[in-house]
């Protein structure tokens, strides 16, 4: 049998990547939500983006939100930026640990910032520069990662390549993410052999969409493969604007639920989650994916 870890990592990324994509929600309702997570006993919690209001008017507020936050001890807050301007003011608002992405896909890339990719690792070899000479550590998200809406599969070796790139460039962690949910477990061990090949010292963390149904099987999958850092938001909040068909995240509480299930440890409450995910579900005034939320306590934990 396959060797499973002990514990497994989850930075929630409700606040940031679920609530960019749904309509604009009052920073009163934003800062609830990411004090209510706070409180769950997860141990990463992606908070907000500093990106131009005009691009992504739902973060406009990304200021406010946080320096009204009840940051808990013990719970590490990170945040995303685009640009050189983004990165000040994330290093301003006092934010150490900074997350910056890139598409794997060229025309992705161009959809969603308006440059190649290749031009886009060239700004983050400078923002990495800048991010480390004020003592922030960066990790570097390759978008379509899986796949991509507009160019289709996307060779692990091209992903391999990019991760080349940011390793030389001096990122400090890489992430992966499986935009439009067309990563399957074949696609996961086919991409992190590439990548381990190549640069097996570097730590990982995955982020994958549940648009086929395949983001609990992916997760094992990746566990299996020895990663034990993941993404996931509260309630399958999120998706990706630049991509068309692509739904929500993979659901916090249904990962915790499946991994306590199986005896591994996230130091999450999954009560508190689900009442969480019940708030988000109020704040974003749709019902929202989670299988987990639509079931009752007595078979949440039914085996």
């Amino acid at each position: 049998m396959t060797s499973l870890p002990n514990s497994v990592s989850i930075r929630e990324v409700g606040p940031r990547d679920g609530l960019q994509n749904e309509d604009p929600i009052p920073t009163d309702a934003k800062v609830r939500l990411l004090d209510a997570l706070s409180r769950t006993g997860v141990k990463r919690i992606e908070a907000v983006s500093f990106v131009h209001p005009k691009a992504i008017p739902q973060m406009a507020d990304a200021d406010e939100v946080w320096q009204r936050a009840d940051r808990v001890d013990g719970v590490r807050y990170s945040a995303l930026v685009p640009n050189t301007r983004g990165a000040q003011r994330a290093l301003a608002a006092g934010f150490t640990e900074i997350e910056v992405v890139v598409s794997a896909s060229d025309t992705h890339n161009r959809r969603n910032v308006n440059r190649s990719t290749e031009e886009s690792l060239d700004d983050i070899a400078e923002l990495i520069d800048l991010l480390h000479g004020a003592g922030a550590r960066v990790e570097v998200i390759v978008a379509t990662s899986f796949g991509c809406p507009y160019e289709g599969d996307i060779d692990p070796q091209r992903v391999a390549g990019i991760v080349d790139r940011v390793v030389r460039d001096g990122a400090d962690r890489v992430a992966f993410g499986d935009t439009t949910g067309m990563g399957t477990p074949r696609r996961v061990r086919e991409l992190l052999t590439a990548v381990r090949d190549r640069n097996a010292h570097i730590p990982v963390l995955l982020h994958f969409h549940n648009t086929r149904g395949t983001a609990l099987a992916n997760l094992l999958t990746a566990m299996e493969l020895g990663v034990t850092e993941f993404d996931a938001s509260i309630g399958g909040l999120g998706g990706c604007p630049y991509a068309p068909g692509a739904s929500g995240n993979l659901a916090t509480e249904e990962a915790v639920h499946m991994l306590h299930d199986m005896g591994i440890d996230t130091g999450i409450d999954l009560d508190a989650l689900v009442e969480t995910a019940e708030l988000a579900e109020r704040l974003a005034g749709r019902q929202l994916s989670s299988g987990v939320l639509r079931a009752g306590p007595r078979t949440r934990l039914a085996r």
